[in-house]
């Protein structure tokens, strides 16, 4: 079955760190494309950061510096580092990959709360 899996949220002080994980269960994983996306109470869902197929990675402003995305094709896995984390980070954190050439899918993971505390 085509999934994505999500782990690694939590609850942590300001200023801590945490790693979230995707787990795709996916065909050619290296040539998709792989985001991160969070959704805040109240508030519409933003991207966050995404990697394409070689590597290169984008970031938004708020996170530069601090969030690192990655992934290991050998383990069909992504993952979101998330250091001098800050309360404005809370938010339900989602994975997304996407592959646009056949087979072409467009996933979503189940979501994960990270909760920043001041």
């Amino acid at each position: 079955q085509v999934q994505l899996v999500e782990s690694g949220g939590g609850l942590v002080q300001a200023g801590g760190s945490l790693r979230l994980s995707c787990a795709a269960s996916v065909r050619f994983f290296s040539t998709s494309t792989m985001g991160w996306y969070r959704q805040a109470p109240g508030k519409q869902r933003e991207l966050v950061a995404s990697i394409v197929s070689g590597d290169i990675t984008t970031y938004e402003d708020s996170v530069k510096g601090r969030f690192t995305i990655s992934r290991d094709n050998a383990k069909n896995t992504g993952y979101l580092e998330m250091n001098r984390l800050k309360p404005e980070d809370t938010a339900v954190y989602y994975c997304n990959v996407v592959r646009r050439l056949f087979p072409s899918y467009n996933l979503w993971g189940q979501g994960t709360q990270v909760t920043v505390s001041s």
